[in-house]
């Protein structure tokens, strides 16, 4: 026999929208709902430009941030690298 599938109001979707954007967890387990479930729902409301900017949003700004700063540094310990072979051959 087919399973029923459950149906969820929209201020049940909000609400666990809203609490995974302010705290940047996922609240799946707690509300008794599947993870994929949950993530479409985060998803949606993202593209929709209905989901409250919350840690998650902070986090992927910070992380590209880093990411950034990463591939500056790399840049930069190159340009060191460089520079000190030519003092070495100015020296010689």
């Amino acid at each position: 026999m087919a399973e029923k599938r459950r149906m969820f109001d929209p201020e049940f979707r909000e609400g666990a929208v809203r609490i995974v954007a302010e705290t940047g967890k996922s609240i799946a387990k707690d509300l008794g709902i599947n993870e994929t479930m949950l993530a479409n729902w985060v998803s949606r409301a993202r593209r929709a430009g209905t989901a409250p900017a919350g840690e998650s949003d902070e986090l992927e700004r910070l992380w590209r941030e880093n990411a950034q700063l990463k591939r500056y540094n790399k840049e930069l310990v190159m340009e060191r690298d460089v520079l000190e072979r030519c003092m070495v051959l100015w020296v010689k």
